[in-house]
C-alpha cells in the first residue's frame, strides 16, 4: 500500500491495470466486431441475441459507475432508505420486460426508440423526444466518465483528467471497431466480473465488520440514517423509482436490446437482468454505512464506496473495486455510445436529412458520431462539473416526463399526439423548476405526475383510436408498392 499518499494502490499499479484492461477490451471489440457484416449487424447484432448474452449485456449495462458510486453515497447521506432508493431502478427492467415483447410485436423491423415515437405521435413529438434523449445521454456519459476519473484518483492517485480520458478513449475505440457485437460480447465478461467483485467485497464487509457495532454506532452517532420516516430519503426513493422508469422506457440503449434479442426470449432476458441487478446497489450501499464505525474519514462522498472497500481489503480490495468500476464503466459507456449514435444516424440523418443514404454511408457516419460523442463527453467531463448525483439527476425531469407518453403509446389506442407533446413539455418544465427550487430528490417524481395528468386529460377527449398496423413501417412501405 502506498502509505506516503495514503492510497490503496500505488500509481504504477493503477496504470498497469488500466493498460491491461484497456488493451483487452479493445482487442475483444475488434475480435467480436468481425461478425458485423452490415449495418444491421453493427447496430443490432443481427437481431439474434440469445438468453445468456441478452441478460448479461442488459444487467452489465445497468450496473453503471453511478450504481457503484451513487448507491454508497445515498446510503452515507440518507441512510437505509437512501441505500434502498437506488435498488428501485431494477423495477424499470422488470416493467420493460413485457414492453420489450410488445415492442417486437409492433415494430418487428424497428431500429430505435425514435422510430416508435415518430410513427406513433408524429414529427413534433419526435423532435422533442430526440432533444430529451440527447440531453439525457450526454448527462449519463458525463457522469460515468467523471466517476471513472474519481475512482482512479481515489484508489491510485492517477490524476482525474488522465484516468477519465483513458477510460473514455478505450470505450470509444472498441465500440468504434465492433458495434453492438463488441458491446454484447464484452458485456458478458464484464457482467461476470462485476458479480464476482461485488460478492467478494460483500463477504469482506460481513467478515470484518461487527454488524451490531455498526448498528450501535449509527443509533448513537447518526440516528437519522436509521430513520425510516426521513422525508428527504422517502422522496429520493420514489424520485429514483420514476427516474429509473424514465431512463429505461425512453432510452435507445434498451430499445436497441429489445430489437437485438430474439423475440421469444426478450422479456425473459430483461426480467432476469433486473433480478441480477437488484441486490448490487444494496450491497454497494451497505458498505458506506460502515465508514464512520470503521473510523474512515470521507472527504469526497462520491468516492465513499471504493474508499471503504479498499479499507476493508487493502490493496486486493482496491484492485477488485478498480476492476469492477472499470467494467461497469465500460459496459455502460459502450452501450450508450452505440445506441445514441444509432439514434442520431437513423432518426436525424437517415429519416430526416438523407433518406437515400446507403449502408456504407450510415456505417461511416456512425463511426464519426461515436467519436464526436466521446469528444463532447470528454470536454464536458474535464472540469468535473459537480457532484455525480446533481449532474445525473438534472436530466431526471426530462426522462420522467416521457414515461407515460411511451406507456400509453404502446398500450392505449386513445393516446394522442397532442397529449404526448404537452405531457413531455409541461412535465419537463415543472420538473426542472422543482429541481432548482426544491431539490434533485423530488424533480423526477413531480415531472412524472404532471406528465401523467396531462396524458389523462387529453385522452378524455373523443378521438379516433390509433391503428396499430401503422407502426410496422416496412409492411406499410411494401403495401404502398
Amino acid at each position: 500500500m502506498d502509505n506516503l499518499q495514503g492510497l490503496a494502490l500505488d500509481r504504477n499499479t493503477g496504470w498497469i491495470l488500466l493498460a491491461i484492461f484497456g488493451v483487452a477490451w479493445v482487442a475483444l471489440g475488434i475480435f467480436w466486431g468481425r461478425k458485423a457484416k452490415n449495418h444491421e449487424g453493427f447496430s443490432l447484432a443481427g437481431r439474434n441475441v440469445g438468453m445468456a448474452l441478452g441478460a448479461a449485456t442488459t444487467m452489465a449495462t445497468w450496473v453503471t459507475s453511478n450504481t457503484i458510486m451513487l448507491a454508497p453515497k445515498f446510503a452515507l447521506e440518507m441512510g437505509v432508505w437512501g441505500m434502498l432508493a437506488y435498488s428501485t431502478a431494477s423495477f424499470g427492467l422488470f416493467l420493460f420486460a413485457p414492453m420489450a415483447w410488445r415492442i417486437r410485436r409492433l415494430l418487428p423491423k424497428g431500429y430505435t426508440s425514435g422510430d416508435f415515437i415518430r410513427l406513433r405521435y408524429g414529427r413534433r413529438v419526435w423532435v422533442l423526444f430526440l432533444l430529451v434523449s440527447g440531453i439525457y445521454s450526454i448527462a449519463w456519459l458525463v457522469t460515468m466518465a467523471m466517476a471513472g476519473g474519481v475512482v482512479l484518483q481515489t484508489l491510485s492517485g492517477i490524476e482525474y483528467r488522465f484516468g477519465m480520458s483513458v477510460i473514455l478513449l478505450v470505450c470509444v475505440l472498441y465500440t468504434l471497431f465492433g458495434g453492438l457485437y463488441a458491446v454484447i460480447g464484452t458485456d458478458f465478461i464484464q457482467s461476470l466480473i462485476i458479480l464476482f467483485g461485488v460478492v467478494i467485497v460483500g463477504i469482506a464487509a460481513i467478515w470484518q465488520v461487527d454488524l451490531s457495532s455498526v448498528h450501535t454506532h449509527l443509533m448513537t452517532e447518526q440516528p437519522a440514517l436509521l430513520d425510516v420516516l426521513m422525508p428527504v430519503a422517502l422522496l429520493a426513493l420514489f424520485n429514483n423509482l420514476f427516474f429509473g422508469f424514465g431512463e429505461i422506457f425512453h432510452n435507445n440503449v434498451w430499445w436497441t436490446r429489445a430489437f437485438a434479442l430474439r423475440g421469444e426470449i426478450s422479456h425473459k432476458a430483461f426480467f432476469l437482468s433486473g433480478a441480477l441487478w437488484f441486490p448490487i446497489p444494496i450491497a454497494a450501499g451497505f458498505i458506506a454505512l460502515c465508514a464512520a464505525p470503521l473510523g474512515i474519514n470521507v472527504i469526497d462522498a462520491d468516492g465513499v464506496g471504493p474508499l471503504v472497500a479498499s479499507h476493508l481489503l487493502g490493496s486486493v480490495g482496491a484492485i477488485v473495486v478498480f476492476v469492477v468500476v472499470f467494467c461497469s464503466l465500460a459496459s455502460s459507456i459502450d452501450s450508450l455510445l452505440a445506441a445514441t449514435s444509432e439514434l442520431f444516424i437513423r432518426d436525424v440523418y437517415h429519416k430526416w436529412l438523407r433518406p437515400q443514404a446507403g449502408e456504407v454511408e450510415l456505417r461511416r457516419l456512425g463511426s464519426v458520431v461515436i467519436i464526436l460523442l466521446g469528444l463532447i463527453t470528454w470536454l464536458l467531463s474535464l472540469p468535473r462539473l459537480g457532484e455525480l448525483n446533481l449532474v445525473l439527476f438534472l436530466s431526471g425531469p426530462l426522462v420522467a416526463s416521457v414515461i407515460f407518453p411511451v406507456l400509453s403509446g404502446l398500450y392505449w389506442a386513445r393516446a394522442g399526439r397532442e397529449g404526448a407533446f404537452w405531457a413531455i413539455l409541461s412535465g419537463s418544465i415543472v420538473g426542472l423548476y422543482t429541481y432548482f427550487t426544491i431539490g434533485w430528490y423530488a424533480a423526477s417524481l413531480v415531472s412524472a405526475v404532471v406528465s401523467l395528468l396531462v396524458v389523462l386529460v387529453f385522452a378524455a377527449f373523443p378521438r379516433k383510436p390509433f391503428d396499430w398496423q401503422t407502426l410496422d413501417e416496412a409492411q406499410q412501405q411494401q403495401s404502398a408498392k
